[in-house]
């Protein structure tokens, strides 16, 4: 069966391991436990003038669901996915409503581009956000993590746009391009990828065939 080229997974990050290839070499790899997908809309370019393809993972409770979706169908709460992505694809006639097992187009030695949110930080200094060196740690400096001078006493009287600042660092979305994947376990539902991605365990990771390889 030929596989498709624009493929939407969403996944947990479960974390961080290491195994051996095939060439007795250790490999650092990210396992990511892939989420059951289902195609719930395919859309065409004589319908809504683009092709597209939108999944849904997961199923919502009722915590999950808005008092207007309970009201439309007091089904909803069984069978409504719990989350919506939706992925331009070039021919939209190669789905239809109600595919499941996307995680049989992705085999190993393939390339991937993994999507996540990174960590949040907070708000941080400048020295762990920008990684700056800092003034002397010698005692007396007055001068340790600070980011030193950022205006101007006269011209032209403000912080230039874009300076780089003590701010909100982190929970950005964020992808890795080109990653391979080095193993698939069908029946467990897990997709091992070489090196790191973005996120915290258990965060939502959505993966995508790479598209510099397509």
């Amino acid at each position: 069966m030929e596989k498709k080229k624009n493929t939407l997974l969403i996944g947990k990050k479960v974390g961080m391991t290491q195994i051996y290839n095939e060439a007795s070499e250790l490999v650092p790899v990210t396992i990511i436990q892939i989420e059951k997908s289902t195609v719930v809309r395919v859309k065409t370019i004589e319908s809504d003038g683009y092709s597209a393809v939108q999944f849904g993972f997961g199923r919502k409770n009722a915590k999950h669901s808005t008092r207007s979706e309970l009201g439309q169908n007091k089904l909803i709460a069984d069978s409504a996915p719990l989350k919506l992505r939706e992925m331009r694809v070039d021919s939209a006639e190669e789905y239809s409503v109600g595919d499941i097992d996307l995680l049989g187009e992705f085999g190993a030695s393939d390339i991937v581009d993994v999507m996540g949110t990174t960590k949040g930080r907070g708000f941080s200094g400048v020295m762990k956000r920008h990684n700056f060196c800092g003034g002397p740690a010698s005692h007396g400096s007055m001068f340790h993590r600070q980011g030193g001078s950022y205006g101007q006493r006269q011209w032209v009287g403000h912080v230039f746009k874009g300076r780089k600042m003590p701010g909100h660092f982190g929970c950005e979305r964020r992808t890795i391009q080109n990653l391979s994947v080095v193993k698939v376990d069908y029946d467990k539902g897990l997709l091992i990828v070489k090196g790191s991605i973005p996120g915290a365990k258990n965060g939502f990771i959505l993966v995508r065939r790479a598209i510099k390889s397509l």
